[in-house]
């Protein structure tokens, strides 16, 4: 039986579409993912992310033990609140997954981590807690909502309430703050302005109602996969996993090289990849004739074969087929596509595609 989120009930009030993701029953779209879409890049969208996985990580050792579990360095967090995205590595360098985590206090960290990975994440998390002074805490008595779009803040206030709204109001870009029952963080996954409002389960159909009432309109797992796309955000077990590192994924920058003596898990296998000039990298992709581009799609240069489409859609902002792909160093301003056995032409694009609502792509 699939796990079902406390909105469920809503989203089929609603007239979702109800799919099966991760092992949850998800709401694929309220009746048109382009519609969706739409609403969130112009006006404000939301989104019931609660099949995600708060960690609450705490203790003496906390700092420590997460500058060890993540690729990225929690030191860089020197303000409370403040969030930092990361991947958690094996051995070898390959992704488990991607998270992240918010300092909430002097030895109290929260980290959010993928539906479809939460076993694992959390089994990795406790081993390698064994020689640390930590508590690894799932916290599966939280719902949580995702508020996201030009308007979005905006509308959100309404549903908080003046009172809480001032003082949401005041979070920073990529900051959490806990204000009373809700911990809220201006973070999300579509390229757009907004929070993420994690809350108890008895609360978050009062909240998903009153954000309705504030017209924030409902949107799915669709249109939520072709938001983030268009803004360059992986998906994990699409674009990256335990066979690839953040150097072969375009996620260099969330590896905290310095300081050069802090050791954490995978970094040796990354220090003997850095600069091999035969490692894969990773590009943007945009299509230069008509088409649509899907994931595992081959990417071929004079003839031949160097790499594959990890992620690919219609771009409903920029009305062209856009994609992310893994290649050869080969690759470096055009190549082509291979779609249904015919080639089309497509040029490499710097990511993302799409940021607040606005093309990025270069003409």
């Amino acid at each position: 039986m699939a796990n079902k989120t406390v909105l469920v009930q809503e989203h089929q009030k609603l007239g979702a579409k109800i799919v099966d993701f991760a092992g949850w029953d998800m709401p694929l779209h309220y009746g048109s993912q382009l519609d969706e879409h739409r609403m969130v890049r112009s006006d404000a969208g939301m989104f019931d992310v609660s099949h995600m996985t708060v960690v609450d990580v705490s203790g003496d050792d906390a700092a420590v033990y997460l500058r060890y579990l993540l690729a990225n360095n929690v030191d860089r967090l020197t303000r409370r609140g403040k969030a930092l995205y990361s991947c958690m590595l094996n051995e070898s360098g390959g992704i488990i997954d991607d998270l992240i985590v918010f300092w909430c206090g002097d030895d109290f960290y929260r980290v959010i981590v993928n539906a479809a990975t939460r076993d694992k994440d959390l089994a990795w998390m406790k081993k390698q807690a064994q020689d640390f002074l930590v508590q690894v805490r799932e916290r599966d008595d939280l719902s949580m909502i995702a508020v996201q779009g030009p308007n979005a803040r905006a509308k959100a206030h309404v549903a908080l309430g003046r009172e809480l709204a001032a003082r949401v109001e005041a979070l920073g870009i990529f900051f959490g703050e806990q204000f009373g029952s809700l911990f809220i963080s201006r973070t999300g996954y579509t390229g757009e302005d907004g929070y993420e409002i994690v809350l108890p389960h008895n609360e978050a159909v009062a909240m998903w109602q009153a954000l309705l009432a504030a017209g924030v309109a409902p949107a799915g797992l669709g249109a939520r996969d072709t938001l983030r796309l268009e803004a360059g955000m992986n998906l994990y077990g699409t674009d990256m996993d335990e066979n690839t590192s953040p150097l072969e994924s375009g996620l260099a920058w969330t590896i905290g090289w310095e300081p050069k003596d802090r050791d954490f898990i995978g970094r040796a296998a990354l220090e003997a990849q850095r600069g091999d000039p035969q490692l894969p990298h990773f590009i943007g992709l945009m299509l230069t004739d008509r088409g649509v581009l899907r994931n595992h799609m081959t990417v071929q240069l004079d003839g031949q074969q160097v790499g594959e489409i990890t992620s690919g859609t219609f771009s409903p902002t920029l009305g062209q087929a856009i994609a992310m792909a893994r290649v050869s160093g080969a690759v470096k301003n055009r190549c082509q596509i291979d779609i249904r056995g015919k080639l089309h032409d497509a040029r490499v694009v710097k990511l993302p595609f799409v940021r607040n609502g606005r093309s990025c792509v270069e003409a």
